[in-house]
């Protein structure tokens, strides 16, 4: 299908620029070092639901620096030529499909880095790479399409707090009572519905992002 090649040709050109400017990942790397290093030196023991909040809130405020660029970082001119070019769901789809691959590659390494510096208290390791491979996708459609809001608005800052708390709330809620059964903090038997609920979050933004991207796109 044409829409499915115009998105692997849009995410073959988002990792062509993030790999020539590998300056704007470093600086993501950084913050993330940087933040469990401060995390650690400011804690010394991290209890295990300590611990949990803490990851969310470093993979919270690293999707935010990684994927509200998505939009503003490309000038009009070049989103006047994907617009005589692209179908708006691909440039949207393209976008959300790189900015999950590149959040659950800093989310898998913020993992790492946490449990190397403050300990890893996780016992189910299955459960919890599913709630970062959806926690990730959430996040990325979240701040994907809040980025194209922001960006025509030309007010990106506040709109992105506006609009970003209430959407991301559900599913940081969600992300660490599932966390928390796979850290052994709570035992709850819901936590497949948990898992579902999640699930649905994530299907239910990226139905919207497709449907009024377009008439955004348009604008």
């Amino acid at each position: 299908m044409e829409i499915l090649r115009q998105v692997r040709t849009l995410v073959t050109k988002e990792f062509l620029l993030e790999w020539r400017s590998k300056y704007a990942l470093g600086g993501i790397l950084l913050y993330v070092l940087s933040t469990v290093f401060i995390v650690y030196n400011g804690f010394i023991r991290v209890s295990p639901p300590t611990w949990n909040v803490l990851f969310w809130i470093i993979s919270l405020f690293t999707s935010v620096n990684a994927v509200t660029k998505s939009f503003s970082s490309e000038n009009g001119q070049r989103q006047l030529y994907y617009y005589s070019l692209m179908n708006p769901t691909a440039v949207i789809f393209s976008k959300v499909i790189y900015n999950s691959l590149l959040l659950i590659l800093l989310n898998v390494l913020t993992y790492f880095v946490f449990g190397i510096i403050a300990g890893d208290p996780v016992r189910d390791k299955g459960l919890f790479f599913l709630a970062i491979f959806l926690g990730s996708i959430g996040m990325a459609v979240t701040f994907t399409f809040i980025s194209a809001i922001a960006n025509k608005a030309r007010n990106a800052s506040t709109l992105i707090a506006i609009l970003g708390f209430p959407l991301i709330i559900p599913i940081l809620v969600s992300l660490i009572k599932i966390s928390a059964n796979a850290l052994g903090v709570i035992t709850d038997t819901a936590v497949t519905q948990d898992v579902m609920t999640l699930l649905a979050i994530d299907a239910i933004l990226l139905a919207l992002a497709y449907i009024l991207f377009p008439f955004l796109w348009r604008d």
